[in-house]
């Protein structure tokens, strides 16, 4: 199939069907893509709202864009890239890679780009998914939503920011048109993707006002450039980047000891976080308002060599009074003070557990996703599947994301369990699938019991792990080799199922 039959819009009188529906190109859509074009399934679609593959990396295009995770754990475990120029990768070098598996493993050619999902529903009759693009309808025997859940720019509710007047955008939507070189920026948020661009904006802007809601924990980041003989090596030696990968896997796996096992094992990278900052925050003032409240691991942990450096600097300013408001050429802090700003930046996240795209999914009973998790809580069985959903999987579901490794080993993971459950649909013959509602149900009351003695509950702090109700409806509690070994197969014997007619 050519790349302008698949940009071919869908009749609205005679949508186009397919077998296994893909919604998102990023990694998870694109491995998803991979896994079933390696195992013989030839029928099934990918549909991508962007213009190439990439996801997250195609978007996130802001100074200083990086992986936080080394480059030999952040790939495919299929394609191995020895090439990877630095030991955490920069942003550009991931989406090349990302392009490179779409043409390398031949299933670009079943993309739909520039294909926007703007609601789709099971039907209970025909027994298929109906799915609504700006491209027209698709019906497929199965949906997986690949969307990603850092996708959905979360935007602050503040007072009069649609009055600014000057540049305004997201993280992950920078405009490259604007050039900051002598302006006075504000950035607002203090995350992950802050602690990049502050130290790559700083040196050209006038001055920069960082507005931090709660200190992070930053950890000393252990990038350096590989040397030729490096990449010789991990290209020609066997075995060799796959060990290193391995011990890199190994020992950020140490992590969840911290995390979700014992907690209080987090003091020693809390003291490796108090040297740092001793260390590169000479001013005593400024040393006490980046000291974190909270116990490291509660939210994200970040990693950065330039952050606190770049918060010293004469022309930076770190603000922790929280916004008033904003006015057309200036924001207003909670103590009245009033600084003028030129151009702002937004590093205030993503839509995580209130994503945006749970209401366009309609399930059985004719409720979206939103609707049934506003109902009765948000929930789902391994991760990847939901009960009232039939023949429909969700890479990166509730309690599936990670907080110290790779998710591509979560991703390949769902994966898996995607590419034998449509492997077993064709062997059983099977109309639909659906996971139990009591087999949901007890799995993630085991998935509590997990949670409750976490960080993420117990470290004191608010962080977009959890949801309204103050749940973790993100994180997987426990090694990610044990979510592995869940997911190896597909448990038919949890889902209620109907066959094909003979």
């Amino acid at each position: 199939m050519s790349q302008q039959e698949t940009n071919t819009p869908a009749s609205e009188t005679a949508p186009r069907h397919t077998h296994v529906l893909i919604v998102g190109s990023g990694l998870a859509g694109l491995g998803t893509a991979v896994r079933l074009h390696q195992q013989g399934c030839t029928d099934f679609l990918v549909l991508e709202r962007g213009s190439d593959v990439g996801g997250t990396w195609r978007d996130n295009t802001y100074p200083g864009a990086a992986c936080d995770v080394p480059s030999h754990l952040y790939s495919y475990s299929f394609a191995l890239n020895p090439e990877w120029s630095r030991s955490f990768s920069p942003q550009a070098e991931i989406q090349q890679y990302i392009r490179g598996i779409a043409e390398k493993y031949q299933v670009r050619d079943r993309h739909i780009f520039d294909c926007e999902m703007t609601g789709g529903g099971w039907n209970d009759v025909e027994g298929v998914w109906e799915v609504d693009t700006n491209q027209g309808r698709f019906t497929a025997d199965v949906v997986v939503s690949a969307v990603g859940v850092l996708c959905e720019p979360s935007l602050p509710d503040i007072k009069g920011i649609n009055t600014f007047e000057g540049k305004i955008f997201h993280s992950a939507r920078w405009d490259h048109d604007s050039d900051l070189t002598g302006k006075r920026v504000a950035v607002i948020g203090t995350g992950a993707s802050a602690i990049q661009i502050v130290p790559s904006i700083a040196p050209e802007a006038e001055h920069v006002d960082v507005y931090q809601r709660s200190a992070p924990w930053v950890l000393p980041h252990l990038s350096r450039p590989y040397l030729g003989v490096e990449r010789f090596a991990f290209k020609h030696i066997p075995g060799l980047q796959r060990l290193l990968r391995g011990l890199i896997y190994a020992n950020r796996e140490l992590f969840v000891i911290a995390q979700s096992k014992y907690p209080r094992a987090a003091a020693l990278f809390e003291f490796i976080a108090r040297v740092k900052m001793f260390l590169e925050i000479r001013d005593p003032a400024l040393r006490k308002k980046v000291t974190p409240d909270y116990r490291l691991g509660c939210k994200r942990m970040l990693i950065s060599n330039d952050y606190y450096p770049a918060l010293g600097r004469d022309d930076v300013d770190l603000v922790t009074d929280g916004i008033k408001e904003i006015r057309g050429r200036s924001i207003v802090s909670a103590d009245g003070t009033e600084r003028e700003v030129d151009a702002i930046v937004l590093c205030t996240g993503f839509r995580v557990t209130n994503s945006p795209t749970w209401e366009i999914f309609r399930g059985r009973d004719g409720r979206t996703l939103s609707e049934m998790f506003d109902a009765e809580g948000i929930s789902a069985y391994k991760g990847t599947v939901v009960a009232n959903f039939p023949n429909a999987f969700v890479i990166l579901g509730p309690n599936s994301g990670l907080n110290y490794t790779s998710l591509i080993y979560i991703i390949e993971s769902q994966i898996n369990y995607i590419a034998d459950a449509v492997a077993t649909m064709a062997k059983k013959n099977l109309r639909t699938f659906e996971v139990r509602k009591d087999v949901q149900a007890d799995y993630n009351t085991a998935l509590a019991k997990k949670m409750a003695g976490s960080v993420w509950l117990t470290g004191g702090c608010t962080s977009w792990f959890l949801d309204k109700n103050g749940d973790n409806a993100t994180l997987w509690p426990d090694f990610s080799f044990l979510f592995r070994r869940r997911l190896r197969t597909f448990d038919l014997e949890a889902y209620d199922t109907t066959t094909r007619a003979a």
